[in-house]
């Protein structure tokens, strides 16, 4: 397989416990749909529906699918500020120099806003609970008619 951005041959590289294709010249990298979710699941264990949405729209580029040969579709990785290409047939992914370390970033902020929203509705559940005791109605009364 050949690089969609400087056509030099792709190798085979392991980067972040994750084996891919990168490009010895750009140090871009080619991954199929498993090996992005093995990459993500080194930063995000809390399964694949809290993940989202990996692709919302994209636009048409000029580069090509290393493998048919398709004109790869640029999207933003999961709706956030990071841009990567894929395979309109679902090859694969391409990711820029370091884009896999980014993307790990996000990811791992990503389940630490889950957990702590995770938290935060359990918190307000037991509040509301608390709220709906008898005690609490009486006391809530008794401050409005003395």
């Amino acid at each position: 397989m050949k690089c969609p951005k400087c056509n030099v041959e792709l190798i085979a590289k392991t980067r972040h416990k994750v084996d891919m294709s990168v490009c010895p010249s750009c140090e871009g990298m080619w991954l199929d749909a498993q090996e992005l979710d093995q990459l993500e699941n080194e930063a995000f264990d809390l399964g694949e529906d809290e993940k989202g949405t990996l692709v919302f729209s994209s636009t048409p580029t000029a580069q090509k699918c290393p493998q048919c040969g398709a004109k790869l579709q640029r999207f933003n990785y999961r709706a956030y500020d990071l841009q990567m290409e894929f395979c309109p047939n679902r090859h694969g992914y391409w990711l820029d120099a370091d884009e896999d370390t980014r993307a790990l970033e996000l990811m791992k902020d990503e389940e630490h806003g889950y957990e702590r929203s995770v938290r935060a509705e359990a918190q307000w559940g037991r509040m509301m609970q608390r709220m709906r005791t008898g005690s609490f109605l009486t006391r809530l009364k008794d401050l409005f008619h003395p």
